[in-house]
């Protein structure tokens, strides 16, 4: 490589046992419009034939070849941070490849706009074999306030002596490195979309980001690094709101669910999350506020509520505000109430401790938890069924559906006594797995309840 001078650009790709689609990924580098950059050629170990493939490579003037052992994605990232001499540095995934204009679009973005952190495209979703599956388009930036949906990880263009004043990646991480580098860089740079797809985004069956336990459980401990980074301020407790046998004949709060009460599995996990202060039951019947007197004692606290407070027509404002109000003189209240109903066993305490931290992390009134919804739903316009989002080949991230999951709230106290309300505000969201998802209201919920205890570890 011609070491007179330092390109503006330095774009790394990272490749594991991805042969078959790495020419690929190297053509579209070398094939781009601007020519001012360089390309880092990082082979993570491989045992396929992706050596042959950079060999053909690496007496080009703008390419550098590194070989290393089997290493990790972050640790990768690191490597190619510390050899890069470009002002702009972007990574492109080797089973992924870039739109021609790539580089000119994102680097003249940063270059007009010193404030900017990094800048990052729409893109395409294509097929192992490169067939165009669908455009996704981002929201539009300017008019976008609650940060909370993540660049994605690759093909994000980053101004160097940012990621460097950040220390780099956190070599920690296995995978979502593009969430943990988003939450650092927002509270510190801006951060801007190009509402251009520049970049080809390919599915196919080793994709890690099909992992989606694995992807969850890595966003779990960002989200935990960043709040106890930022230092935790914010104190909770837990509500659960159960109206029984006395209010609801039929309930299921006592009945055995692989041989412990429905109640006690959200109960045990509420008092397993770490910020979680107290926990209180709001009840008005009496055979629950027993067996919970001597199941657990003083460890939680049994709010007796009058039976008006549980019927089918009352808001769960009130029976939240009238526990508040009968605690408020055994300790001081919380910053935030997490409010957890008893029909969805098998939430996380680790779910619950990250609802709390993004509601802290992205200032929100109100955290939710959801899934994505991927089904076409369709709604009655009064002269047909019309579907609620474009399901062609062109996905809008602003017509997203999310449907509420595990439920699972967290809301600040004082946007609650002011408004009333426990969702409102700003409305931020946490993805659960299909497990912390089901929810126990019928006679077939139950049994698929009882297949999920017998097919997992839960105990």
């Amino acid at each position: 490589m011609n070491e007179s001078k330092t390109p503006l650009v330095t774009v790394y790709i990272t490749n594991h046992n991805y042969g078959r689609y790495l020419d690929q990924a190297i053509r579209s580098v070398l094939a781009q419009s601007m020519q001012d950059f360089e390309l880092l050629i990082i082979d993570d170990g491989s045992t396929d034939n992706s050596r042959e493939i950079i060999e053909k490579y690496r007496d080009l003037p703008q390419v550098i070849t590194i070989y290393q052992k089997n290493q990790g994605l972050c640790v990768t990232n690191n490597i190619a941070l510390r050899a890069a001499r470009g002002k702009y540095i972007m990574r492109l995934d080797a089973d992924d490849f870039l739109d021609e204009n790539a580089l000119t679009i994102l680097s003249s973005n940063l270059e007009r706009n010193e404030d900017l952190g990094f800048v990052f495209p729409d893109y395409y979703v294509v097929d192992e074999s490169g067939n165009l599956i669908e455009v996704v388009r981002r929201h539009n930036f300017n008019n976008v306030s609650l940060l909370d949906q993540p660049a994605h990880g690759a093909c994000t263009m980053i101004r160097k002596k940012c990621l460097e004043e950040l220390g780099g990646y956190d070599e920690s991480l296995r995978c979502q490195d593009g969430y943990d580098l988003w939450i650092r860089f927002i509270r510190q740079y801006s951060v801007q979309n190009v509402n251009l797809p520049l970049f080809y985004y390919r599915q196919h069956t080793k994709n890690l980001t099909k992992d989606e336990a694995k992807i969850l459980n890595t966003r779990s401990k960002i989200l935990e690094k960043h709040a106890k980074k930022n230092g935790s301020k914010l104190t909770a407790l837990a509500v659960i709101p159960v109206r029984g046998d006395f209010a609801d004949p039929g309930s299921l709060a006592l009945r055995p669910l692989a041989g412990k009460p429905l109640i006690e599995w959200t109960i045990d996990v509420a008092l397993a999350a770490k910020r979680i202060g107290q926990v209180i039951v709001t009840t008005p019947d009496p055979y629950i506020i027993e067996h919970l007197d001597r199941i657990y004692g003083a460890r939680i606290f049994v709010v007796k509520r009058d039976k008006s407070l549980a019927l089918y027509n009352t808001y769960i404002e009130d029976t939240i505000l009238h526990a508040l109000r009968m605690v408020e003189t055994k300790f001081s209240l919380p910053d935030v109430i997490t409010l957890l109903y008893i029909e969805s066993p098998f939430r996380a305490a680790e779910q619950i401790d990250n609802a709390i931290d993004l509601l802290e992390i992205f200032e929100t009134d109100t955290v939710i938890g959801v899934r994505p919804e991927r089904s076409v739903l369709y709604r009655h316009n009064g002269g047909s069924l019309e579907p609620m989002a474009n399901f062609g080949r062109l996905r809008l991230e602003r017509e997203e559906i999310f449907k509420a999951a595990g439920q699972l709230c967290v809301v600040r106290r004082d946007y609650l006594e002011k408004h009333h309300r426990v969702i409102g505000g700003r409305i931020g969201h946490i993805v659960l797995d299909p497990q912390a998802s089901v929810s126990v209201t019928s006679k077939w919920d139950w049994e698929i309840a009882e297949m999920v205890v017998r097919s997992t570890t839960i105990k």
